[in-house]
């Protein structure tokens, strides 16, 4: 399978560069898996596709100010780093940027030596693993130094921080937004539990790795980033409910259904915590989701391919050809597909 025929024609000005100012005011394509239709609509009617007895799954986590600006010590040069996983207390794993020659015992300085950093060692992806030193507690110093760590192909200035969290964020740790969630309002959950929909929460801390083009030709021999993820007792009991009364399994966003997927067990969901490298390209067989609440992804991504999984690569992209026509917005501000 080659990463070449997961690319599609996406003309630059169909990037959603801001929110909208009503979350679920964004745009739906609709996608049935059996029959390859589509159909065009608004989240705000999302109830009209979901039927009492099915269930959300969410991911719960909060994304963190994880860009920091800073200077390399002696020398005075610049650098950014990008937060990408914790490992300990004070030990990340992040990118540097410039970082090609950053070797271990290389030291940096943010917010006039507030915070500093040394490189301990080489980390995958051509990451480093570094730790940090400070006074205080390090979420503190994070909140005053850091930004958001909104992805490249955003160029303008997000002014309310609170539109890159979903409103149900709770668990620190992202260094990406779980898109597909930001469409929601707590006021729509509420009309949806109503409707006898159930919620379960999980917990994935989005990694950079999600986002990347693969940029090896054979899809299979691609590597995920790892990312930390948590199945609760609560979580596990209420989708193991939903399936053994017949309802459907719902995850919205990729996120959610990796760390599902990732916790399948004989067909049961299991609570557990740990890190997960999953990659889920077509022929993989679901073990726990039935449908996909998503946003438009990159050309070429794992996620692309892990809705192709699960709707079919050429459904899919018929899908996208559609929505370019259409004009939808694509990417993490932009609309949103269902795929049942």
């Amino acid at each position: 399978m080659n990463t070449e025929e997961f690319d599609y024609y996406l003309p630059e000005e169909l990037i959603a560069q801001r929110p909208l100012e009503n979350r679920t005011s964004s745009r739906l394509l609709v996608l049935n898996r059996e029959s390859g239709q589509f159909s065009d609509d608004r989240f705000w009617n999302i109830k009209n596709y979901l039927r009492p007895g099915d269930c959300l799954v969410l991911n719960d986590t909060r994304v963190i100010p994880a860009r920091l600006y800073g200077r390399k010590e002696n020398t005075g040069g610049a650098i950014e780093f990008l937060l990408l996983k914790r490992i300990t207390t004070d030990e990340w794993e992040v990118i540097l940027r410039p970082g090609n020659k950053a070797k271990p015992g290389t030291r940096f300085e943010f917010g006039e030596g507030r915070l500093r950093a040394e490189i301990l060692d080489f980390a995958e992806g051509g990451g480093r693993r570094v730790r940090f030193e400070y006074d205080g507690l390090f979420e503190n110093v994070l909140d005053e130094l850091g930004e958001m760590p909104l992805p490249p192909y955003i160029t303008e200035k997000l002014e309310d921080k609170e539109r890159y969290q979903t409103v149900y964020s709770v668990h620190e740790g992202s260094a990406a937004a779980p898109t597909a969630g930001l469409h929601f309002t707590n006021e729509l959950l509420e009309e949806i539990r109503e409707m006898g929909v159930k919620t379960a929460f999980v917990t994935l801390h989005v990694g950079l790795g999600t986002f990347r083009p693969v940029k090896v030709d054979d899809v299979e021999k691609h590597k995920m980033h790892s990312e930390f993820y948590s199945v609760s007792d609560e979580a596990a009991a209420v989708v193991n409910e939903t399936k053994a009364a017949g309802g459907r399994v719902i995850c919205v966003g990729t996120t959610s259904c990796r760390t599902i997927e990732s916790a399948a067990e004989n067909g049961l969901l299991v609570p557990k915590s740990g890190n997960t490298d999953i990659f889920i390209y077509p022929g993989y067989k679901f073990k726990i989701m039935d449908c996909l609440i998503t946003n438009f992804h990159l050309p070429k991504s794992t996620l692309i391919m892990l809705v192709s999984a699960l709707a079919g690569k050429e459904t899919v992209l018929a899908a996208y050809e559609h929505a370019v026509d259409e004009k939808y917005r694509f990417f993490s501000f932009g609309d949103a597909m269902f795929i049942e």
